[in-house]
């Protein structure tokens, strides 16, 4: 996908650009992960089997997928602003309608905002990768992890409120907003030119792109489902609905952003395999102790090791990404975001499928610990085939 931040004027107006899509990555972190904490609401309210509750996250990441798909098509056709647009304008909508009547409505409104943030995140995360490497992107993420975890507490005090709806208003009301902002604000204009022989050329093999759609497919996966399933595993741990089961994913969010948050440190001292290296070790050893616990405090403190252990790697992977395919990254940008996004739809749907099969939750949770064994294994087939790792 082509991106153009990088030359954007000097001064106001590319500051300004920069600061709303950090607001949009802001609000956009709450309808990534709004599903997990409402999940159990939804289970209570319609009776669902944990296989029905998984089909909310094969839905958002799927229509995710569909705005991917879109995202590209507009961008290469009239630039960043249409996706931008009308992504927002779908998140506001499908927040607006989520609090829904009936399973159904519920989930058509999960599409759309699945769609709507799936046109808006791709361009953004590789204009960050070329202006400015892992360390840009995770500070772009860190803003979507403020997002995040506030999420949890506010849908906690909106349900105690019975205001659940309200909530869910505002925060579409402030996707409008945006979507409005984007219609003014000045974007460069996409520069067309045909890529050189050379860097086709330079295009790695066809088995490394493979291998690196497959670290998107299973890390959004991953996230997505330890994430997702939190506030259900939490609350199963205390047997009954508390406050820390509503707020469990706030605490993998939390670690996420403050991960993101000093990323870029650890990156200038220890490069980005290192970082990755070290940082899927801390997310295994934060699903072990979710699948060892048994209380929900220590399910929250193994959520919170975990999500500080995803922290740097979805970013990283961008970096490598951009870094590695150059100029291609732009016409291939839509593959491995597609990937991702189905990666999230998919993996999700595996753990409550197998939660549903064998009567525990613990056992479907399995699947995002297989995930960072195989995200180990192909960073290192990677590294023999002498990619350049350098941040």
């Amino acid at each position: 996908m082509a991106t153009t931040i990088p030359t954007i004027a000097h001064g106001g107006k590319r500051k300004g650009l920069l600061a709303l899509l950090a607001a949009g990555f802001v609000l956009t972190g709450v309808p990534t992960v709004v599903v997990g904490p409402v999940l159990p609401v939804f289970i209570s309210r319609w009776g669902l089997s944990d296989t029905q509750a998984g089909l909310f996250f094969t839905v958002q990441f799927a229509a995710a997928l569909c705005g991917v798909w879109i995202t590209t098509g507009l961008t290469a056709w009239r630039g960043y602003r249409p996706g931008l647009v009308i992504g927002y304008v779908l998140t506001g909508a499908g927040l607006a309608l989520l609090n829904a009547p009936t399973h159904a409505l519920a989930l058509v409104a999960t599409a759309a905002f699945g769609m709507g943030y799936g046109m808006v995140i791709p361009p953004t995360n590789l204009s960050a990768a070329e202006a400015g490497g892992a360390g840009m992107v995770s500070l772009l993420n860190f803003a979507w992890g403020v997002g995040a975890v506030a999420c949890s507490p506010l849908i906690l005090l909106s349900l105690r409120h019975h205001s659940l709806s309200a909530f869910l208003y505002a925060l579409a009301f402030g996707a409008l907003l945006l979507a409005g902002s984007f219609v003014f604000v000045a974007i460069p204009a996409e520069h067309h030119a045909a890529e050189s022989a050379a860097s086709r050329a330079a295009t790695p093999a066809v088995a490394i792109t493979v291998a690196v759609a497959a670290l998107f497919f299973i890390y959004v996966g991953t996230e997505t489902s330890i994430g997702g399933w939190a506030s259900v595993e939490t609350r199963r741990l205390a047997g009954h609905v508390t406050s820390l089961t509503t707020m469990a994913p706030l605490f993998f969010y939390a670690g996420l952003m403050i991960g993101r948050g000093v990323a870029p440190l650890a990156l200038k001292r220890l490069g980005d395999l290192r970082v990755v290296l070290t940082a899927l070790g801390l997310a295994v050893l934060g699903v072990v102790v979710i699948l060892a616990a048994t209380s929900p405090r220590m399910g929250v403190t193994g959520l919170a090791i975990a999500g500080l252990g995803c922290a740097s790697i979805y970013p990283i992977y961008i970096s490598w990404f951009s870094k590695w395919y150059g100029a291609a990254a732009r016409r291939l940008g839509g593959v491995v975001f597609s990937m991702a996004s189905l990666g999230g739809s998919a993996l999700p749907w595996v753990v409550g499928f197998a939660s549903t099969r064998t009567g525990s939750l613990r056992v479907g949770l399995l699947v995002p610990l297989v995930g960072c064994f195989f995200m180990l294994g192909l960073v290192t087939v990677l590294k023999r085939r002498g990619l350049n790792f350098a941040g």
